[in-house]
C-alpha cells in the first residue's frame, strides 16, 4: 500500500477581535467629532420671519414691516434701492400672507384696491416732489381750477402733455397733493408723493377714496411715521 501523504500544517488564525474593536471606537470617535462640529444653526422655519426689518434707501434707516414687502427678493435686511409695500385700508395693517403654491409664486397675481401701497425709492437728488409740484405741473395744467371736497381743488391736465388723462388734487394748508388718472376699463389710481432724507416714498390709492381724502391723508402720515426708523 502506498503512503498516505503527510497532514498539511494548519494557518495560524489571526485575532480579529481586536481588529473590530479597533474599528468600533474610531467609528464612535467620529460619529462624536461629527456630532461636535455640526452647526447648530437651522434655517427659520416659514412663518417665523421677524415682524419687521431694517432696510437703508441711501442713508436713511426705516423699519419695514415683513408682512407688508410685495417683492420676495426684498425681504432682507441692509441697503436696498426700491422697497415695494402694501397695506390695508383703514386698518394700516400688513395684508394677509397668500397661499404658497408654484402657480403664486410663478405669477403675482394682482392684489384688490382695499389697500395703500407704498414704495419707498432711493431719490439720488432727483428734483424733489415739492419741487415738482411748484415748477413742473402748472406747465402742463389747465388754468381753471374747481373745488371738489371743502379745501381740495382740482385741475386738469392739458391733452397731449406728458400727463394728458390725468387730475391734480391739492388741499392748500394741508400738504396734500395726488396726481390720480380717471376712471376707465379700470379704476382710477391715485400717485402721492413725499420726501424723507434719502429716499422718496411713492403712495398709490384709488381715485374713489378721495371723497375721504382728509382720511387718507392721515393714514399717509402715520404710515410715514411708522416707516421712519429710530432718530437721532
Amino acid at each position: 500500500m502506498a503512503a498516505s501523504p503527510p497532514p498539511r500544517p494548519r494557518k495560524p488564525r489571526r485575532p480579529y477581535g481586536p481588529i473590530v474593536a479597533s474599528v468600533l471606537l474610531g467609528a464612535g470617535a467620529l460619529a462624536a467629532i461629527i456630532y461636535l462640529l455640526q452647526p447648530t444653526w437651522r434655517p427659520q422655519q416659514q412663518g417665523a420671519e421677524p415682524d419687521t426689518l431694517p432696510v437703508t434707501i441711501g442713508q436713511t434707516l426705516f423699519n419695514v414691516p415683513t408682512a407688508a414687502i410685495r417683492v420676495k427678493l426684498q425681504k432682507r435686511t441692509g441697503p436696498q434701492e426700491r422697497v415695494d409695500l402694501s397695506f390695508l385700508y383703514p386698518s394700516l395693517q400688513p395684508p394677509p400672507p397668500r397661499p404658497q403654491t408654484a402657480a403664486a409664486d410663478a405669477v403675482e397675481k394682482p392684489e384688490p384696491i382695499d389697500r395703500i401701497f407704498v414704495s419707498l425709492i432711493a431719490h439720488h437728488d432727483a428734483l424733489s416732489p415739492k419741487e415738482r409740484t411748484a415748477t413742473i405741473y402748472p406747465r402742463y395744467l389747465e388754468s381753471e381750477a374747481t373745488s371738489v371736497e371743502g379745501v381740495l381743488m382740482m385741475q386738469s391736465f392739458r391733452e397731449g402733455t406728458p400727463y394728458a388723462g390725468e387730475d391734480l388734487f391739492m388741499a392748500d394748508g394741508a400738504h396734500f397733493t395726488a396726481r390720480c388718472s380717471r376712471d376707465a376699463r379700470t379704476p382710477g389710481m391715485c400717485l402721492s408723493e413725499r420726501r424723507i432724507g434719502d429716499a422718496d416714498l411713492h403712495f398709490r390709492f384709488p381715485r374713489a377714496w378721495l371723497s375721504q381724502w382728509q382720511d387718507v391723508a392721515d393714514a399717509m402720515d402715520q404710515l410715514a411715521g411708522q416707516l421712519q426708523g429710530p432718530r437721532k
